[in-house]
């Protein structure tokens, strides 16, 4: 056995042990440290790098290496095995992905209009913002030796005779504190309830004179990150917003590898883990503290995300997802409660789940649907979710369909060199100099904040602005020469963002061919399916009458720069709106709201779901759109 050490740039360590020859990224997800490893560990993506500080590692050498950088240390864990007692440091960039949870500063009125508008146009189209949740104060007799009625038959009549209703649920949570309660009250107390045309059900009971709040939760887990606000059931107002990246991550950027992963022995059991011990219990915590709000008065929770990742959080087996005839588990439930996975709220919450529409459009793309509120509009809309699968919807008041293409991760930093998720050190947007091809470029965080990587909004700009400038040619290759442009001995080219003294990271942010490379193919996975999709319809870009277009991929697309590329169709940009995380603002929307919620049920049942992968046409149409702008320059008058 050898001893392995992680060590982390705030000083911490983890220590574990390992035999000759185990893997030295698996090592490291064994022992919970936190490593970003999109490919799953096949040594493509060159994102688990850490410094070997002292002992021995057999490493293959990779392309992701240069030779300097091997001198001085650097591995990829994923191509490293043990051979003796090591330390390694694990780098800010590698972890990332956990290490930079963010908590919202909610005095940012942009952190707030997307819930304001999702309600005010839910309430303009006739869905009225209430729920189930409710709080009663009920006042009852104090026990006596000619009244000795227990006192979960005292509280039931009460709560009868006040809600006229014949059944009451009091499950044992509440059974368990209740005595003391009604005595240190004098049996006047308030009780959190759900009720429905049929019962009651008793969340929680607390002395009359407490100050008492129903907490919600609404949740997008999204591929790559996760997002969640806590929020007043009463009053919609929002306590707190957070965001992290996904756990799962490092088992691959992806759906499939995870699926592959989930079906290991213990699989199914460390995704859960993954995105909910590691990732959204932490993200309560965090948020409660903030707010200063107890986590168990948390009495309902609402997830939107795609159908792979309901199925991870909700441990159940989707290996059928990607196998044909790809059959998920379950499109919509309502039988699960926090208790059932270790959601650490109110163990009696129950959990809504925004439905899924086919095996590759989940409840994200139903909760944004009902945001977008194409459905409400005679005019054709287009809505598109962009993430590491790029989801559309088309349609209108009277039809809508739907249809999922896989763009990769590339647009939340994945698959990219330098690329991270729009957290603090990301550039998000970035403008080139045409003639001394020097960038400009805004950081997300505190002013002072040094770039460590781009973000998908960022990339999109630097890629456009490479190609307005000249830098790149319509393949992504480089053919200018300059001080930020270099290649490695392979021939490889790459443009430096910010040299390793400007960053706030070990190295360079640089963008190289290769990343752009996989970019193109992102950005032409989405055009080729808006194409495809259209085209079933007889329809073509031109009787598109708005965009929406959604996902936290940076404060907001440069709607001019996506259509530069050939990721949007050319389309006058009035035509363009950019709505955030509609996910999460349709998981907050089916929380407050119960007809909201009905209303996406509806929206999911009424919806056509077209796979891609069997129209044959769609090879084609993406073949040709792996291009800037396109193969066809014609569909793209403006870039021109």
């Amino acid at each position: 056995m050898f001893k392995v050490t992680f060590a982390f740039e705030d000083g911490s360590v983890v220590e574990t042990y390992a035999n000759e020859g185990d893997n030295l990224l698996e090592i490291a997800r064994e022992a919970n440290v936190a490593i970003d490893a999109p490919c799953s560990g096949n040594g493509a993506c060159g994102k688990c790098r850490v410094q070997l500080k002292c002992g021995e590692l057999n490493t293959k050498k990779t392309l992701h290496i240069s030779d300097e950088e091997f001198q001085n240390g650097w591995r990829l864990a994923c191509m490293s095995k043990i051979t003796a007692d090591v330390e390694v440091l694990v780098p800010d960039i590698a972890s990332a992905y956990k290490s930079r949870m963010k908590v919202a500063d909610l005095s940012s009125k942009e952190e707030l209009a997307i819930f304001e508008n999702a309600k005010r146009e839910v309430e303009l189209a006739g869905i009225e913002l209430k729920n189930s949740l409710d709080i009663v104060e009920v006042k009852m007799e104090p026990p006596t030796l000619d009244d000795t009625m227990p006192d979960v038959e005292r509280l039931t009549r009460a709560l009868r005779k006040f809600m006229n209703l014949k059944r009451v649920r009091i499950p044992y949570a509440v059974l368990r504190k209740l005595p003391d309660v009604l005595r240190e009250s004098n049996f006047t107390v308030k009780c959190v309830l759900r009720t429905t045309p049929d019962d009651m059900f008793v969340y929680d009971v607390f002395d009359s004179r407490e100050e008492v709040v129903i907490g919600g939760l609404a949740v997008d887990i999204g591929t790559t990150t996760v997002s969640a606000v806590l929020i007043n059931m009463e009053t919609g107002e929002i306590l707190a917003k957070s965001s992290a990246g996904n756990g799962q991550i490092r088992f691959g950027a992806d759906v499939i590898n995870r699926i592959i992963e989930a079906e290991k022995p213990g699989g199914r059991e460390r995704l859960q883990d993954a995105v909910i011990k590691e990732t959204i219990n932490p993200m309560i915590h965090e948020m409660c503290r903030s707010a200063h709000f107890p986590e168990k008065q948390i009495y309902r929770m609402c997830v939107a995300s795609n159908t792979t990742m309901n199925h991870l959080f909700a441990g159940i087996n989707a290996d059928p997802l990607r196998m044909e005839p790809y059959i998920p588990a379950f499109f919509k439930t309502n039988s699960m409660f926090a208790s059932d996975i270790g959601i650490d709220i109110n163990q009696d919450a129950h959990i809504i789940i925004a439905p899924n529409i086919g095996s590759y459009v989940g409840g994200d793309i139903t909760a944004g649907t009902l945001v977008s509120m194409i459905w409400n509009r005679p005019e054709f809309s287009l809505f598109i979710d962009l993430g590491t699968n790029g989801e559309l919807v088309f349609g209108n008041s009277d039809f809508m369909m739907s249809c999922a293409c896989s763009a990769g991760p590339a647009f939340e930093g994945g698959d990219i060199s330098c690329g991270m998720r729009a957290t603090d050190g990301a550039i998000e947007a970035c403008t080139i100099d045409k003639e001394t091809m020097e960038p400009s470029y805004k950081i997300v965080g505190e002013p002072g904040t040094k770039p460590v990587g781009l973000c998908g909004s960022g990339i999109i700009d630097v890629i456009s602005e490479l190609f307005s400038a000249g830098i790149i040619n319509p393949k992504g290759k480089f053919i200018r020469e300059g001080r930020r442009i270099r290649h490695d001995k392979y021939g490889m080219g790459g443009y430096v963002i910010a040299f390793e003294e400007e960053a706030g990271s070990s190295k360079d942010v640089e963008i190289t061919e290769v990343d752009i490379d996989n970019f193109i193919r992102a950005k032409g996975a989405i055009f080729s399916a808006i194409r495809t999709m259209l085209s079933s319809l007889d329809f073509d870009v031109s009787m598109i009458d708005d965009v929406y277009v959604a996902g936290g991929i940076g404060s907001g697309i440069n709607m001019r720069n996506a259509v530069r590329i050939g990721m949007f169709p050319d389309i006058p940009l009035e035509k363009f709106h950019y709505i955030g995380n509609s996910s999460l603002s349709g998981a907050y929307l089916m929380l407050l709201s119960t007809p909201a919620e009905k209303k996406t049920y509806e929206l999911a049942a009424n919806m056509t779901y077209m796979e891609l992968s069997t129209v044959p046409t769609y090879m084609d149409e993406f073949v040709g759109a792996c291009f800037i702008p396109h193969t066809d320059s014609s569909l793209f008058p403006s870039a021109e």
